[in-house]
């Protein structure tokens, strides 16, 4: 363990670390963890014993930070659940990491860029009231929720720049393309066409950007002869055939056989 530790750390603290050789050190890890028995709690009774525990966590501190850059969402989930393992099952024995908030706040932003509103809330269940208030990674992203719920789209757009942490930037995308789709659905529902400049600015992208088209043609937004972006045809709905003679048949056999039972 101790020296996958070292030499994880070492490549991990790198400008451009090796994301291929770190995966090879965390696939050895992984296995290093289910010979400790990981997830069963064990009192640290030894400095030895608490020295590998840490170890343990600032590797998975690694290990998140990994699978975000690789955008591997799910790794991230494995991760983040054992870490927390640490934070919350040996916080009797252990001292707090100091990226412990980081990577918490972490969490949360994720859960709310994939719309998992119940877990977000699960979570935060967890913290004491007085990091939720005052932490400088937690209560960024706690804002963000309230703009979300509250529909200030707007202001999830303006808030990407902000962020306590450039690890946060990859969820932070993820979140600004859901608070764009939102304005997009609402600004087909309130007008019937826009100029594509309008658009742009509402959207929080540049005028004729890649961006820009690549909504525009998933959502279907055609230009009208002056050059705007056409909406009305989004508001009128195809006309749904009624099968009036098949009901009209299934109603007379019902009646029928009601008759039958009286």
């Amino acid at each position: 363990m101790s020296n996958l530790y070292t030499e994880l750390k070492n490549e991990w603290s790198k400008h451009a670390p090796n994301l291929a050789h770190c995966s090879h050190l965390l696939d050895g890890f992984k296995l290093e963890l289910v010979r400790s028995n990981f997830g069963t709690i064990q009192v640290a009774s030894s400095s030895k014993q608490k020295d590998q525990l840490i170890k343990s966590r600032e590797m998975l501190e690694i290990a998140v930070e990994h699978s975000i850059t690789i955008r591997d969402y799910a790794a991230f989930e494995r991760y983040m659940a054992q870490l927390n393992t640490y934070y919350y099952d040996y916080d009797k024995y252990l001292e707090s990491s100091k990226h412990m908030h980081k990577f918490m706040g972490l969490n949360l932003l994720y859960m709310l860029a994939t719309n998992r509103i119940a877990d977000f809330h699960i979570e935060l269940e967890r913290l004491p009231s007085a990091l939720l208030l005052h932490d400088n990674f937690i209560n960024p992203v706690l804002a963000l929720e309230n703009y979300y719920m509250e529909g200030r789209y707007n202001k999830i757009l303006q808030a990407k720049k902000s962020m306590p942490s450039e690890i946060y930037s990859n969820f932070m995308d993820m979140l600004v393309n859901t608070a764009r789709e939102e304005i997009a659905s609402c600004m087909e529902k309130s007008y019937l066409k826009m100029a594509p400049k309008q658009a742009a600015q509402r959207l929080g992208l540049r005028p004729g950007s890649k961006e820009l088209l690549d909504l525009a043609t998933r959502r279907r937004w055609d230009l009208d002869d002056e050059g705007n972006f056409d909406y009305a045809a989004l508001h009128t709905r195809p006309l749904e055939k009624v099968p009036a003679k098949d009901i009209a048949t299934h109603n007379l056999t019902y009646a029928q056989e009601l008759e039958k039972i009286v």
